[in-house]
């Protein structure tokens, strides 16, 4: 058993995380977990931008290639591949570099999950029932927990199904349960540093992506997906996915799906870029090179 050193690097998609967490992971005797909401899927390889399977081999990776692409990823995934890194990482003496674009789930995991009730067999028989009529189910929300649900859509069927499920099981209001529950973090300990790339230099990177991706047989990739998986599944509505999907249907031209997966990454990557800036406390922001340093003094 040892003690072990983490931090976690945040980014927007083709800011070159990735590559950054692989040297540091080399030069700093750690593990990376991989945070990214596509690339926890088997068989998603090109539209997730995965790293290779020789990248794969030289550095362990958690958190890739752990669903099938029939499965649904939630932040109790990455939850519990962070528990297996951690266990890892602590007996074999590792240091853990958190990665990927899915900044959410990094987020939730740092600033901790409250505490929800073990629902019986009663209760989710019932709330399924019940989920028939939705508009009913929130107003029934809105009558014992009004504080709770001015913030949910009539139309939220997933956050009205969670908040009706501790409802019936406690028989409290939600916001009530949550308050006698305070969120517990799960990453404790783990500076956060945000890789700052131009914004002229990530729309030339995120094109340069995309070329690449259709080189390595993107549309191949997804046809297959689509004929062992269907369309179901929420991994085939991503970005990449679903753009092929209407060129297979013969909605759009080659030319045009490529400009729209483009177009389509780099308005993600706006958004992970306003997110990350105002959900983290950063330890450091700054180039690849700039983080690199400051990295190996945080792994030493």
């Amino acid at each position: 058993m040892s003690t072990m050193k983490q931090l976690a690097i945040i980014g927007s998609t083709a800011s070159g995380k990735s590559d950054l967490a692989l040297s540091l992971a080399r030069e700093c005797n750690a593990e990376i977990l991989s945070i990214d909401s596509l690339s926890i899927y088997k068989e998603i390889d090109i539209a997730s931008a995965k790293p290779s399977k020789n990248e794969l081999n030289l550095i362990r990776h958690f958190g890739i290639d752990r669903l099938s692409p029939d499965e649904t990823a939630s932040v109790f995934t990455f939850i519990d591949e962070y528990r297996r890194i951690e266990e890892h990482a602590l007996f074999a003496g590792k240091n853990i570099i958190i990665v990927g674009g899915s900044s959410f789930y990094l987020k939730s995991m740092l600033d901790g999950l409250s505490k929800i009730p073990e629902y019986s067999a009663k209760t989710l028989l019932s709330a399924k029932e019940m989920l028939g009529n939705l508009e009913e189910c929130y107003r029934l929300l809105s009558s014992v927990d009004p504080h709770s649900m001015e913030k949910i859509a009539p139309n939220d069927r997933y956050r009205i199904e969670k908040l009706l499920l501790i409802y019936l099981e406690s028989s409290i209001p939600p916001s009530k349960w949550f308050q006698d529950h305070p969120p517990v973090p799960i990453i404790n300990e783990c500076p956060v540093l945000n890789l700052h790339i131009e914004r002229d230099t990530l729309k030339e990177r995120i094109s340069l992506r995309t070329q690449k991706m259709f080189s390595m047989g993107l549309i191949d990739e997804v046809a297959e997906l689509e004929r062992l998986y269907g369309r179901a599944p929420n991994s085939m509505k991503a970005i990449g996915i679903i753009e092929v999907l209407e060129y297979l249907d013969g909605k759009i031209t080659k030319e045009t799906l490529q400009e729209l997966i483009t177009t389509h990454t780099a308005q993600l990557a706006k958004r992970q870029q306003t997110f990350n800036a105002h959900q983290f406390a950063l330890d450091a922001s700054g180039s690849s090179a700039e983080l690199y340093t400051r990295a190996k003094k945080l792994l030493q």
